[in-house]
């Protein structure tokens, strides 16, 4: 896998830097956009990286995978009746299908719908810090490395220009779609979201959804066939916000990509990619990023619609 890992870097290389950074975090504008990485793990459990794969980055909005995944273990079918599994056609903070459909966002991978998959996380877990943990501790286990963590900075840096954020939860708050404290949602949102992981970490976490739920290094259940599947198809149709249908038709992969640069792709049966570049497309998909998986995709054949 290395030296194809390479290829992809390569082939992605003339996409360095182009584009532009999350400048609206100011944590995030101060990144190097010229950074690239990625990673792959399969079923072995062992990682395989190239470029910058060992750089810890913001998650950002790949951790609604994961605590979709939680939520859905503690609630289950419960949580649908709060949020949708319809492609947005909007971009990811959009207010204006909020006010149309009721306070009930389109799906968990857009900004209010993310809130509310954190507020139900929160009553789940009984306050904001038990969810936060919790989160820590489902990605840690996934990644094999206690040393993932949130980044202060960064999550004290998106509160400080959240308002847009609070904005869709106050919104859901009014048509009754959030139970808790907007502030106390909000605030865990910006901590969910300024986890820092690493390509390699990134890719060994999200392995289980490549497996039909099970750990294949281990065994373990992570979570039923059915719900991976599940998690696997609004990634694909809702992983990358407006810019969904053209990621599918270029990497033909489920995946979750976040503004701080990073990439999540699943390839069932073979394993997790992860991927890292600062610099985003207009709809805030990391462009060399997901040229880097295209390339991969090329080289092996994983789309899921080969």
């Amino acid at each position: 896998m290395t030296p194809i890992l390479n290829e992809a870097l390569a082939a992605a290389a003339p996409l360095r830097a182009v584009g532009k950074v999350a400048d609206y975090i100011p944590a995030l504008a101060r990144v190097d956009p010229a950074r690239l990485g990625i990673a792959f793990c399969g079923a072995d459990g062992i990682v395989h990286g190239a470029g910058d794969c060992d750089e810890p980055f913001s998650i950002q909005s790949i951790s609604k995978v994961f605590t979709l995944a939680l939520a859905l273990q503690k609630l289950g079918m419960r949580l649908w009746e709060r949020v949708g599994r319809e492609p947005s056609g909007s971009a990811f903070n959009s207010i204006v299908q909020l006010e149309s459909e009721k306070g009930i966002p389109r799906n968990p991978l857009i900004n209010p719908g993310a809130i509310v998959v954190t507020d139900a996380l929160i009553g789940a877990e009984g306050d904001a810090d038990a969810a936060i943990e919790a989160l820590l501790a489902f990605v840690r286990e996934r990644a094999r490395d206690a040393g993932v963590a949130v980044d202060e900075e960064v999550a004290a840096s998106e509160s400080e220009t959240g308002s847009r954020n609070r904005s869709l939860a106050w919104f859901m708050k009014s048509f009754g779609n959030l139970d808790n404290p907007v502030e106390t949602v909000v605030g865990a949102y910006f901590r969910q979201c300024a986890v820092a992981m690493s390509c390699r970490q990134l890719a060994r976490a999200g392995l289980f959804l490549a497996f039909d739920g099970r750990d294949p290094q281990t065994g373990l259940e992570v979570c039923p066939s059915h719900r991976a599947r599940r998690i696997n198809s609004v990634m694909m149709l809702c992983g990358h916000y407006d810019n969904s249908g053209e990621f599918a038709f270029r990497v033909g992969l489920p995946g979750k990509s976040g503004v701080g640069g990073g990439i999540l792709a699943i390839a069932p049966g073979h394993g997790a990619i992860a991927a890292w570049s600062p610099a985003l497309n207009e709809a805030g998909t990391s462009a060399a990023g997901a040229a880097a998986l295209e390339a991969l995709v090329e080289r092996t054949g994983w789309s899921v619609f080969f």
